[in-house]
């Protein structure tokens, strides 16, 4: 068994924010997977699941912060190793439409991530990093300057704008990919193709 963790924010405040890029491959991949797979919130699990065969589809609703509730309680619940858990994730350091599989590492400042890590004690779990792009601060003499912390957080919960939607949905679409090549010919097959 597997357990596809997208990660991102509940809330139509946050709905198609570059943060829930998690979700958005995570729903892809449950319409790929299984035609007719239904999400149903579980309380317990704080989470939303949706179970096609062998594999338990989650979207966390405790925050992006917070993700690692979700599944550490996922993982004790279905006896699960944490390398049975691939989590799908934002990454601002990725130029927007790059994909990067990982099989461990540490967080890289990313806090869903972060949470994951200490909720499960190991970084030993799969990762599917997509690129979101990195904004730059607007000012004209420090166009290559990074953001500020304050401004990465803006960034990362703006919305993709109308020129990024269709590397945006791309983006989606192969992340779908990757997850499904990961599941059915292995890690390795994934990220031969998309690293």
């Amino acid at each position: 068994m597997k357990l596809i963790v997208g990660l991102g924010n509940i809330g139509e405040s946050y709905q198609d924010t570059r943060h829930n890029i998690g979700f958005m491959v995570v729903e892809k991949v449950a319409k790929e997977l299984g035609q007719n797979a239904i999400w149903k919130e579980d309380k317990d699990a704080q989470a939303f699941l949706a179970e096609i065969g062998g594999v338990v589809l989650v979207k966390p609703i405790t925050y992006m912060n917070n993700s690692g509730k979700a599944v550490k309680y996922l993982v004790d619940r279905y006896n699960l190793k944490p390398e049975d858990v691939f989590v799908i994730h934002d990454d601002i350091d990725l130029p927007l439409g790059k994909i990067r599989i990982r099989e461990h590492g540490a967080s890289a400042g990313h806090n869903g991530v972060e949470s994951i890590i200490k909720a499960l004690q190991t970084d030993k779990f799969v990762r599917f990093r997509l690129g979101i792009g990195r904004g730059r601060e607007d000012k004209i003499k420090h166009t290559d300057q990074n953001l500020r912390h304050r401004s990465v957080i803006q960034f990362v919960l703006s919305k993709f704008t109308n020129s990024e939607a269709g590397a945006m949905r791309k983006l989606v679409k192969n992340g779908a990919e990757a997850v499904r090549i990961a599941l059915l010919e292995g890690i390795d097959k994934a990220m031969n193709r998309f690293n």
